[in-house]
C-alpha cells in the first residue's frame, strides 16, 4: 500500500509505502512529526527512532538534517523504513533489535518513539500485525521500558518524544519519566473516535475500567522529556 503522509503547516508531503504487517502512518504519526519539527533538528543532530515501523518519523528527522538511526525488532519494518528513506531521498542507519539494546553504549540528542500502546485482553506476547499495536493488558508493555531506559540513551541535553493513548496512562508515563530523572510534559494532544481495534474491545475495556460506559473517543498525547 502506498500512501502520502499529510503535511503539517509548512512540512512537505512524504511518500510512504507500507506492506502488510507494518504499521501505517496515522494520527499518532502526524502528532509526533509535528513535535519533531519543533525540536530544531539540524545537521549534526543524532536521532534515535525506537520501533521505527514504516520509518516515516525517521525520514522526517533525516529530512530536517538529522543523523538518524532507526531501530525495530521486525526485519520487515526495517526493510520498509529503508525503502521509504530512498523514496524520499534520505538515508538512515537501520539496526535490528529490541529497543535500545540495538544501540549499546550510544547516546543521542533526540530519541523518538511511537510504540505499541493499545491495551489487549490477551496476556500472551502479540504476534503478527497485532505486534504493531498490542501492548499488554495496561498498554504499557513497551512504554515503561522506554521510560526506564531513556536516561541511558539521551545525551545531557537530549530530548525524548513519545506518543501514546490516554488509555495507557498519561500520568503514569509522566511519573515514570520523572522517577527516572527526567522532566516531562505533554506537548501535543488530539481527540479522535475509537478505531476498529478499540471498538472491538469496548466491552473488555469497560470491564477493566480503562474507559467509561459511553466513552468512544481516544485522546492521543505526545510527551516530551529531558534531563532535569
Amino acid at each position: 500500500m502506498t500512501v502520502e503522509v499529510e503535511p503539517l503547516s509548512a512540512a512537505p508531503r512524504l511518500r510512504c509505502w507500507v506492506p502488510r504487517g507494518v504499521y501505517a502512518p496515522q494520527t499518532d504519526t502526524r502528532l509526533l512529526r509535528r513535535a519533531i519539527r519543533r525540536e530544531g533538528v539540524t545537521a549534526g543532530t543524532d536521532v534515535l527512532d525506537l520501533g521505527t515501523g514504516s520509518g516515516m518519523l525517521a525520514v522526517e528527522a533525516a529530512r530536517l538534517g538529522g543523523r538518524v538511526t532507526a531501530v525495530d525488532i521486525s526485519w520487515r519494518a526495517l526493510a520498509t523504513a529503508r525503502l521509504n528513506a530512498l523514496l524520499n531521498g534520505q538515508s538512515l542507519r537501520v539496526r535490528h533489535g529490541d529497543l535500545a539494546s540495538a544501540v549499546p553504549g550510544r547516546r543521542f540528542d533526540l530519541v523518538i518513539s511511537n510504540p505499541p500502546y493499545v491495551p489487549a485482553p490477551d496476556t500472551a506476547p502479540p504476534r503478527g500485525p497485532a505486534r504493531a499495536w498490542d501492548a499488554g493488558q495496561d498498554g504499557r508493555l513497551l512504554i515503561d521500558r522506554i521510560c526506564d531506559t531513556a536516561p541511558t540513551v539521551l545525551r545531557p541535553r537530549g530530548t525524548l518524544l513519545i506518543v501514546h493513548s490516554h488509555l495507557s496512562g498519561v500520568d503514569a508515563t509522566l511519573a515514570r519519566l520523572e522517577k527516572a530523572g527526567l522532566r516531562a510534559e505533554v506537548v501535543e494532544r488530539a481527540l479522535l473516535p475509537y478505531g476498529r481495534v478499540l471498538r472491538s474491545r469496548l466491552t473488555w475495556l469497560r470491564e477493566q475500567g480503562l474507559t467509561a460506559g459511553g466513552e468512544t473517543t481516544e485522546e492521543l498525547v505526545v510527551i516530551r522529556a529531558e534531563h532535569a
